[in-house]
């Protein structure tokens, strides 16, 4: 059961806090919290959204993630301010282009926010969370962690890289306290996504969720059963297609294929 469901409220740390999915978490998180510890690279969002939150304590750790003092502030946080028992670990960056032609650097960046620095953050924090009587680390993947779509080949190696790392950590610690679970949003009307991006779904006519209801729909999650989610239920049926019979996914992909080429950068 989730943190709330034992009885007490949540005291959680969330990442990306500064983005428009992590902002949204954290305006309706929040009158469920007695701490909320708000992680992002934008110091002015952040002061923003805390100005905003009255529900709440709020304190706010300004850093990039993949700087292992941010993890050390993090921590610190945590420990001063009473301990956590949640941890959303929902900080990303995406990049939508031909892989041939993708700079190294950029692969680099999108491994490291989007897989590693989840990773190091969890094991961070791990002892913090295991002093609570209950407690959950969550991580936002996508479905294109299920599902490799073109255009995004590293982004969706790194977040099926975090859907693996979910399930073989929650087995890990399946006899202690905390909880750990996979939740997948479909696409969505942020601005992680470039023009491109936004064309390309209107092109295909790609359903897309609001911040706001990838955010209600993550509460809902918060507080169910179930170690993961997947939004959508036409996502939801191709995932499931994905595993038992690719090659239809394959064929509907390259169909595609003309139409994700057109709006791929030059």
């Amino acid at each position: 059961m989730g943190a709330r469901s034992a009885g007490f409220p949540y005291r959680a740390v969330l990442t990306g806090a500064s983005g428009g999915i992590g902002a949204a978490i954290a305006r309706q998180l929040a009158p469920g919290c007695a701490l909320l510890i708000l992680v992002g690279r934008n110091r002015a969002a952040l002061e923003g959204l805390r100005d905003e939150l009255k529900s709440c304590p709020v304190h706010i750790v300004c850093g990039d993630l993949t700087d292992p003092r941010t993890l050390s502030a993090i921590e610190t946080a945590a420990r001063s301010l009473g301990g956590i028992n949640l941890l959303v670990n929902n900080a990303g960056v995406s990049d939508f282009h031909a892989f041939a032609s993708q700079s190294p650097d950029v692969i680099a960046t999108l491994l490291a926010t989007n897989l590693l620095a989840p990773m190091l953050l969890t094991r961070q924090l791990i002892p913090v969370l295991m002093a609570a009587p209950a407690a959950q680390v969550v991580n936002i993947g996508s479905v294109f962690g299920m599902i490799g779509f073109p255009g995004f080949a590293a982004y969706c190696a790194a977040k099926a890289g975090l859907k693996g790392f979910t399930q073989a950590l929650r087995r890990e610690l399946a006899d202690s306290a905390v909880e750990v679970r996979h939740f997948a949003p479909r696409a969505t009307r942020t601005a992680i996504n470039s023009d491109a991006v936004g064309a390309m779904n209107r092109a295909l006519k790609t359903a897309e969720d609001t911040p706001e209801q990838v955010a209600a729909a993550f509460l809902r999650f918060l507080d169910a059963n179930g170690w993961q989610r997947t939004l959508g239920a036409k996502e939801r049926f191709f995932v499931l297609l994905n595993q038992l019979l690719p090659a239809l996914p394959d064929g509907a992909i390259r169909a595609q294929l003309p139409i994700i080429r057109k709006h791929l950068p030059k």
